[in-house]
């Protein structure tokens, strides 16, 4: 796998005499330190109480996965203090990922909305708290009986508390019928989501729902009778810096030249290379990380009254969830409070994986994208390797306790085990224990007990189950639902 280690740029005042030049140098060296101990030192979730950690370098985990490429950026000081790209834009295309390359945000697209959203709060356009159908005029949200009287008012639909349908959005293969935003709205053909409707009482839930940040961007199309990508370039993109996002889709041949391809499970390219996605709002934004860290720190100066992007007291409102129970503020995940407080955001569209992690008040955070299904725990490895080199808070690596067993006593466990068409094997291989899902990686798992085992990279506890003669006939995944594996002859 080729790597393309394209250096940072740090953000400062140039050197004016030799000694401010020489402390530049050590800076520069500190920093390119620092990225090769990330870069080195990829962590699981958890590791065996004890016992020397096997260090993870961030090719190796690219390939484990199976992930072509990767782009991260990371803030430190309050600036941009880093970003690099890794590995191919396209599998079977020399392409190298830079820090220029573009991916699709995915649903980090939501934050960006919701700060043009509040930018209008802010210019006295929009209310957070009035029924959006009042402002709504090529279409309305219909009545429901679910809604028991209580309007969708802007802040709910931020949060994902106004009680609407539709979690999320396959998008549109390149060359597919495209729907309108309004047969999105309503679930009519060609599009292949259902209609976004009321089906709770607004106010009283949180759940997730990309429909309603189509509503939202039919809400600020009807406000400002502008087009939504023009709206949002204006709003956000323009005063932030982010001069390499679009929420243009498809992407303008200038800016498709430098976008990543999507890739699925099995390493193989999208096809068209990427998904369109008519809800632009929801998951439209292509952009890099350089430019998610740009709007990460404009966040951070709101916050401190230092303007560029919203208000101090409209960002405040951004960080307060109106639910508190529901970590999601008005467009973004919040987490703790004080110096501590973090904001964080997912995304993952066809092909392609990310994350936003933000301490606004530490001047603190990371974004970090792939263009890969298999991204997801890739991510997270990197974000524990950069929580631990930067002392960040939370990202703890849980230590667990492995009870000795012995390869005999492993033998009655060894074979295949499905449900529903997963098939799990299980073996010894010099002297240690794995799990390999039919199709993937092997995974090293650990004796909990003489008949329990679990992982390093995921909560799940596997048991196998005996028959009263004694045979193991069984495996029961302990998960959130647990699942139960027959064995196979």
């Amino acid at each position: 796998m080729k790597s393309s280690l394209f250096l940072f740029a740090l953000i400062g005042a140039p050197a004016l005499a030799a000694t401010s030049a020489q402390a530049q140098s050590a800076s520069d060296a500190a920093v390119v330190a620092r990225i090769a101990r990330v870069e080195t030192g990829l962590l699981p979730p958890a590791r065996i109480a004890n016992a020397t950690s096997e260090l993870w370098s961030l090719g190796a985990r690219m390939k484990f996965y199976r992930v072509p490429g990767v782009s991260v950026a990371v803030i430190d000081g309050g600036m941009l203090e880093w970003a690099r790209g890794y590995g191919d834009a396209r599998a079977g295309d020399p392409a190298p990922i830079t820090t220029e390359t573009l991916f699709q945000a995915a649903s980090i697209s939501k934050p960006v909305s919701a700060a043009a959203a509040l930018a209008l709060v802010d210019a006295g356009k929009l209310m957070l708290d009035t029924d959006v159908n009042e402002k709504l005029i090529a279409w309305k949200i219909p009545e429901s009986k679910a809604a028991a009287g209580e309007p969708v008012t802007l802040r709910r639909l931020l949060s994902h508390t106004a009680g609407l349908t539709v979690h999320g959005f396959a998008g549109y293969a390149l060359g597919a019928p495209q729907p309108t935003l309004l047969q999105v709205l309503d679930g009519t053909g060609p599009a292949n989501s259902a209609a976004i409707r009321i089906d709770a009482k607004p106010g009283t839930q949180w759940r997730y729902s990309g429909g309603g940040y189509v509503v939202l961007q039919q809400l600020l199309i009807d406000t400002t009778g502008e087009n939504f990508s023009a709206l949002l370039r204006e709003r956000v993109l323009a005063p932030v810096g982010m001069t390499a996002s679009g929420f243009e889709q498809p992407l303008p041949a200038a800016l498709a030249a430098r976008a990543a391809a999507g890739h699925d499970h099995n390493g193989a390219r999208i096809p068209g290379d990427a998904h369109l996605y008519p809800e632009l709002a929801a998951a439209g934004l292509w952009t890099t990380p350089s430019d998610l860290a740009r709007f990460a720190l404009a966040l951070q100066h709101s916050l401190q009254g230092r303007g560029g992007l919203l208000t101090r007291g409209t960002a405040e409102a951004m960080l307060t969830p109106p639910m508190p129970d529901s970590g999601y503020g008005l467009g973004i995940g919040v987490k703790g409070d004080g110096e501590s407080l973090q904001l964080a955001h997912n995304g993952a569209n066809a092909g392609f994986t990310c994350a936003f992690v933000a301490y606004p008040r530490m001047g603190r955070g990371a974004v970090v994208m792939t263009n890969s299904d298999n991204g997801g725990p890739l991510i997270d490895e990197i974000l524990r390797a950069l929580a631990h080199e930067y002392g960040w808070p939370g990202y703890r690596v849980v230590e667990k306790t492995a009870v000795p067993l012995s390869l005999e006593a492993f033998r009655d466990f060894v074979g295949r085990y499905e449900r529903e068409g997963v098939v799990l094997q299980f073996f010894r291989d010099q002297g240690r224990f794995f799990m390999k899902p039919v199709g993937q990686p092997r995974v090293e798992i650990f004796p909990l007990s003489d008949h329990e085992f679990f992982t390093l990279e995921e909560p799940d506890v596997f048991s196998f189950e005996r028959s009263a003669r004694g045979d193991v006939t069984h495996l029961i995944r302990r998960t959130a639902a647990p699942q139960l594996f027959r064995r196979l002859p």
